[in-house]
Protein backbone atom coordinates (compact mmCIF):
# COMPACT_ATOMS: atom_id res chain seq x y z
CA UNK A 1 0.00 0.00 0.00
CA UNK A 2 3.05 2.35 0.39
CA UNK A 3 3.78 2.06 -2.97
CA UNK A 4 0.55 2.72 -4.09
CA UNK A 5 0.32 6.20 -2.16
CA UNK A 6 4.50 6.81 -3.55
CA UNK A 7 3.05 6.41 -7.12
CA UNK A 8 -0.14 8.78 -5.97
CA UNK A 9 2.20 11.40 -4.73
CA UNK A 10 4.67 10.93 -7.60
CA UNK A 11 1.75 12.17 -10.14
CA UNK A 12 0.68 14.77 -8.16
CA UNK A 13 4.17 15.91 -7.53
CA UNK A 14 4.82 14.94 -11.49
CA UNK A 15 2.15 17.41 -12.73
CA UNK A 16 3.25 19.91 -10.49
CA UNK A 17 6.62 19.99 -12.27
CA UNK A 18 4.93 19.24 -15.30
CA UNK A 19 3.35 23.29 -14.66
CA UNK A 20 6.57 24.53 -14.08
CA UNK A 21 8.70 23.16 -17.10
CA UNK A 22 6.09 23.57 -19.62
CA UNK A 23 6.65 26.99 -19.37
CA UNK A 24 10.33 26.91 -19.50
CA UNK A 25 9.93 24.89 -22.57
CA UNK A 26 7.64 26.79 -24.13
CA UNK A 27 9.57 30.28 -23.97
CA UNK A 28 12.51 28.79 -25.30
CA UNK A 29 10.53 27.18 -28.10
CA UNK A 30 9.49 30.79 -29.38
CA UNK A 31 11.95 32.87 -27.69
CA UNK A 32 14.98 30.95 -27.80
CA UNK A 33 15.61 32.14 -24.56
CA UNK A 34 17.23 30.76 -21.26
CA UNK A 35 15.34 31.84 -18.60
CA UNK A 36 17.31 31.27 -15.35
CA UNK A 37 14.90 33.72 -13.63
CA UNK A 38 12.15 30.80 -13.97
CA UNK A 39 12.22 29.62 -10.58
CA UNK A 40 12.22 32.78 -8.90
CA UNK A 41 8.70 33.43 -11.08
CA UNK A 42 8.18 29.84 -8.94
CA UNK A 43 8.85 31.42 -5.37
CA UNK A 44 6.66 34.64 -5.94
CA UNK A 45 3.91 32.52 -6.86
CA UNK A 46 4.13 30.66 -3.30
CA UNK A 47 5.10 33.59 -1.46
CA UNK A 48 2.64 35.98 -3.18
CA UNK A 49 -0.71 32.73 -1.78
CA UNK A 50 1.19 32.65 1.50
CA UNK A 51 1.01 36.50 1.72
CA UNK A 52 -2.42 36.70 0.23
CA UNK A 53 -3.92 34.17 2.57
CA UNK A 54 -2.30 35.76 5.71
CA UNK A 55 -3.73 38.54 5.29
CA UNK A 56 -7.06 37.25 5.21
CA UNK A 57 -8.29 36.32 1.57
CA UNK A 58 -9.23 32.81 1.40
CA UNK A 59 -6.77 29.98 -0.60
CA UNK A 60 -8.89 30.21 -3.73
CA UNK A 61 -8.61 34.19 -4.23
CA UNK A 62 -5.04 33.71 -3.56
CA UNK A 63 -4.62 30.86 -6.14
CA UNK A 64 -6.29 32.80 -8.70
CA UNK A 65 -4.52 36.19 -7.74
CA UNK A 66 -0.99 35.07 -7.10
CA UNK A 67 -0.15 33.53 -10.98
CA UNK A 68 -1.68 36.88 -12.09
CA UNK A 69 0.17 39.26 -10.65
CA UNK A 70 3.24 36.46 -11.17
CA UNK A 71 2.34 36.79 -14.92
CA UNK A 72 1.91 41.13 -14.59
CA UNK A 73 5.07 41.26 -13.30
CA UNK A 74 6.69 38.69 -16.01
CA UNK A 75 5.34 40.57 -18.71
CA UNK A 76 6.53 43.95 -17.17
CA UNK A 77 9.85 42.45 -16.83
CA UNK A 78 9.97 41.19 -20.42
CA UNK A 79 9.12 44.58 -21.83
CA UNK A 80 11.45 46.67 -19.70
CA UNK A 81 14.65 44.42 -19.57
CA UNK A 82 14.50 41.09 -21.06
CA UNK A 83 13.85 41.89 -25.15
CA UNK A 84 16.52 44.07 -24.81
CA UNK A 85 19.03 41.55 -24.49
CA UNK A 86 17.22 38.72 -26.82
CA UNK A 87 19.76 39.18 -29.67
CA UNK A 88 22.99 39.45 -27.38
CA UNK A 89 24.86 35.96 -27.25
CA UNK A 90 23.16 33.22 -24.62
CA UNK A 91 25.97 33.95 -22.01
CA UNK A 92 24.15 37.36 -21.72
CA UNK A 93 20.85 36.21 -20.97
CA UNK A 94 22.29 33.99 -18.24
CA UNK A 95 23.68 36.50 -16.51
CA UNK A 96 20.76 38.55 -16.63
CA UNK A 97 18.26 36.35 -15.45
CA UNK A 98 20.59 34.86 -13.11
CA UNK A 99 21.42 38.71 -11.70
CA UNK A 100 17.51 39.15 -11.25
CA UNK A 101 16.60 35.78 -9.79
CA UNK A 102 18.88 36.58 -7.12
CA UNK A 103 17.39 39.83 -6.65
CA UNK A 104 13.81 38.16 -6.57
CA UNK A 105 15.13 35.86 -3.98
CA UNK A 106 16.55 38.95 -1.78
CA UNK A 107 13.54 40.82 -2.46
CA UNK A 108 11.40 37.51 -0.75
CA UNK A 109 14.06 37.54 1.87
CA UNK A 110 13.08 41.30 2.97
CA UNK A 111 9.81 41.57 2.89
CA UNK A 112 9.06 38.19 4.36
CA UNK A 113 12.38 37.01 6.59
CA UNK A 114 14.82 34.42 5.81
CA UNK A 115 12.83 31.79 7.75
CA UNK A 116 9.75 29.79 5.74
CA UNK A 117 5.93 29.40 6.76
CA UNK A 118 3.35 27.27 6.18
CA UNK A 119 -0.01 27.60 4.16
CA UNK A 120 -2.87 25.40 5.34
CA UNK A 121 -5.17 23.82 1.87
CA UNK A 122 -8.51 24.95 2.30
CA UNK A 123 -11.15 23.89 4.94
CA UNK A 124 -13.03 21.98 2.07
CA UNK A 125 -9.76 20.18 1.11
CA UNK A 126 -8.31 19.41 4.68
CA UNK A 127 -9.51 16.02 4.89
CA UNK A 128 -8.45 12.51 3.47
CA UNK A 129 -10.24 10.22 0.91
CA UNK A 130 -10.63 6.52 2.15
CA UNK A 131 -10.73 3.71 -0.47
CA UNK A 132 -10.82 0.80 1.55
CA UNK A 133 -7.07 0.52 3.47
CA UNK A 134 -5.93 3.42 1.02
CA UNK A 135 -5.66 6.85 2.72
CA UNK A 136 -4.92 9.68 0.81
CA UNK A 137 -4.90 13.44 1.88
CA UNK A 138 -8.05 15.49 -0.07
CA UNK A 139 -5.87 18.42 -0.98
CA UNK A 140 -3.15 16.37 -3.16
CA UNK A 141 -5.90 14.42 -4.80
CA UNK A 142 -7.59 17.88 -5.62
CA UNK A 143 -3.63 19.16 -7.21
CA UNK A 144 -3.17 15.56 -9.64
CA UNK A 145 -6.90 16.69 -10.73
CA UNK A 146 -6.61 20.32 -11.25
CA UNK A 147 -3.44 19.88 -13.08
CA UNK A 148 -4.76 17.04 -15.89
CA UNK A 149 -7.72 19.70 -16.36
CA UNK A 150 -5.37 22.65 -16.75
CA UNK A 151 -3.14 20.29 -19.06
CA UNK A 152 -5.79 19.33 -21.34
CA UNK A 153 -6.65 23.26 -21.48
CA UNK A 154 -3.21 24.24 -22.39
CA UNK A 155 -3.06 21.75 -25.04
CA UNK A 156 -5.77 23.24 -26.03
CA UNK A 157 -4.90 26.89 -26.25
CA UNK A 158 -1.65 25.57 -28.04
CA UNK A 159 -2.83 23.49 -30.47
CA UNK A 160 -6.20 24.72 -30.93
CA UNK A 161 -6.08 28.33 -30.84
CA UNK A 162 -5.12 31.19 -33.66
CA UNK A 163 -2.42 32.12 -30.33
CA UNK A 164 -1.42 28.40 -30.55
CA UNK A 165 -0.60 28.66 -34.05
CA UNK A 166 0.89 31.53 -33.68
CA UNK A 167 3.34 30.43 -31.58
CA UNK A 168 4.26 27.13 -33.28
CA UNK A 169 4.99 29.08 -36.19
CA UNK A 170 7.06 31.49 -34.31
CA UNK A 171 9.23 28.99 -33.34
CA UNK A 172 9.65 28.25 -36.67
CA UNK A 173 10.56 31.71 -37.92
CA UNK A 174 9.67 34.84 -36.18
CA UNK A 175 9.96 36.59 -39.45
CA UNK A 176 7.62 34.85 -41.08
CA UNK A 177 5.02 35.38 -38.49
CA UNK A 178 5.83 39.09 -38.61
CA UNK A 179 5.13 39.36 -42.63
CA UNK A 180 2.25 38.27 -41.90
CA UNK A 181 1.15 41.16 -39.79
CA UNK A 182 1.44 39.77 -36.31
CA UNK A 183 3.25 42.01 -33.87
CA UNK A 184 5.90 39.11 -32.29
CA UNK A 185 6.64 41.42 -29.77
CA UNK A 186 3.59 40.97 -27.99
CA UNK A 187 3.45 37.47 -28.82
CA UNK A 188 7.02 37.16 -26.80
CA UNK A 189 5.06 39.19 -24.17
CA UNK A 190 2.22 37.20 -23.40
CA UNK A 191 4.19 33.64 -24.16
CA UNK A 192 6.66 34.63 -21.52
CA UNK A 193 3.80 35.98 -19.05
CA UNK A 194 2.04 33.19 -19.82
CA UNK A 195 5.08 30.72 -19.05
CA UNK A 196 5.56 32.27 -16.13
CA UNK A 197 2.17 32.36 -14.51
CA UNK A 198 2.05 29.19 -14.68
CA UNK A 199 5.28 28.32 -12.63
CA UNK A 200 4.05 30.86 -10.45
CA UNK A 201 0.61 28.79 -10.34
CA UNK A 202 2.87 25.84 -9.28
CA UNK A 203 4.04 27.60 -6.44
CA UNK A 204 0.54 28.31 -4.99
CA UNK A 205 -0.20 25.08 -5.57
CA UNK A 206 2.62 23.33 -4.14
CA UNK A 207 2.68 25.71 -1.13
CA UNK A 208 0.12 23.75 1.47
CA UNK A 209 2.11 21.21 0.55
CA UNK A 210 5.83 21.91 1.22
CA UNK A 211 5.30 25.29 3.04
CA UNK A 212 7.42 28.26 1.44
CA UNK A 213 10.86 29.31 2.15
CA UNK A 214 12.87 31.85 0.11
CA UNK A 215 15.26 29.15 -1.24
CA UNK A 216 12.39 27.09 -3.07
CA UNK A 217 13.04 28.99 -6.11
CA UNK A 218 16.57 27.27 -6.74
CA UNK A 219 15.14 24.07 -6.49
CA UNK A 220 12.66 24.42 -8.47
CA UNK A 221 15.14 26.02 -11.46
CA UNK A 222 16.84 22.58 -11.22
CA UNK A 223 13.65 20.36 -11.30
CA UNK A 224 12.44 22.47 -14.52
CA UNK A 225 15.33 21.98 -16.39
CA UNK A 226 15.56 18.12 -15.56
CA UNK A 227 12.26 18.15 -17.31
CA UNK A 228 12.63 20.05 -19.87
CA UNK A 229 15.85 18.52 -20.87
CA UNK A 230 14.65 14.64 -20.56
CA UNK A 231 11.21 15.60 -22.32
CA UNK A 232 12.73 17.83 -24.94
CA UNK A 233 13.06 21.41 -25.12
CA UNK A 234 10.17 22.95 -26.72
CA UNK A 235 7.71 19.91 -26.30
CA UNK A 236 4.76 20.37 -24.47
CA UNK A 237 3.89 16.15 -24.41
CA UNK A 238 7.98 16.17 -23.93
CA UNK A 239 7.46 18.65 -20.71
CA UNK A 240 3.90 16.42 -19.80
CA UNK A 241 6.42 12.87 -20.20
CA UNK A 242 8.78 14.15 -18.62
CA UNK A 243 7.32 15.51 -15.45
CA UNK A 244 5.58 12.62 -14.62
CA UNK A 245 8.54 10.30 -14.97
CA UNK A 246 10.49 12.10 -12.59
CA UNK A 247 7.40 12.97 -9.91
CA UNK A 248 7.17 9.25 -9.90
CA UNK A 249 10.72 8.32 -9.81
CA UNK A 250 11.50 10.55 -6.99
CA UNK A 251 8.43 9.91 -5.12
CA UNK A 252 9.42 6.26 -5.05
CA UNK A 253 12.89 6.20 -4.51
CA UNK A 254 11.72 8.46 -1.53
CA UNK A 255 10.72 4.92 -0.18
CA UNK A 256 13.66 2.69 -1.45
CA UNK A 257 16.80 4.98 -0.81
CA UNK A 258 15.70 8.19 0.83
CA UNK A 259 18.67 9.89 0.24
CA UNK A 260 19.30 8.84 -3.14
CA UNK A 261 15.96 10.07 -4.33
CA UNK A 262 17.53 13.51 -6.01
CA UNK A 263 20.18 11.61 -7.46
CA UNK A 264 18.18 9.65 -8.65
CA UNK A 265 16.49 12.09 -10.93
CA UNK A 266 20.32 13.50 -12.32
CA UNK A 267 21.03 10.20 -13.11
CA UNK A 268 18.18 10.12 -15.24
CA UNK A 269 19.25 13.55 -17.28
CA UNK A 270 22.56 12.32 -17.66
CA UNK A 271 21.47 9.06 -19.37
CA UNK A 272 19.15 10.26 -21.48
CA UNK A 273 21.40 13.58 -22.73
CA UNK A 274 24.03 10.32 -23.48
CA UNK A 275 21.61 7.90 -25.64
CA UNK A 276 18.75 11.27 -26.95
CA UNK A 277 20.61 14.30 -26.63
CA UNK A 278 17.35 16.23 -27.82
CA UNK A 279 15.39 14.79 -25.36
CA UNK A 280 12.41 11.61 -25.44
CA UNK A 281 9.98 13.92 -27.76
CA UNK A 282 12.44 16.97 -28.85
CA UNK A 283 12.55 18.08 -31.96
CA UNK A 284 15.63 17.82 -34.83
Amino acid sequence: MIYLFQLVNGIGLGMLYFLLAVGLSIIFGLLHFVNFAHGAFYLLGAYLAYDMIERGLNFWAGLVLAPLVVAALAALTEIVLLRRIYHLPHTFHILVTVGLALMVQELVIILWGPVGGNVSPPEALSGVVMLGDFIYPQYRLFVIVFTMVLALGLWWLLEGTRLGAVVRAGSESTDMVSLLGIDILKVNTAVFALGAGLAGLAGSLAAPIRGVEPFMGVEALGIAFVVVVIGGMGSYTGALVAGLLVGIVQSIMTTLWPEGARLMIYLGMGLVILTMPRGLLGRA
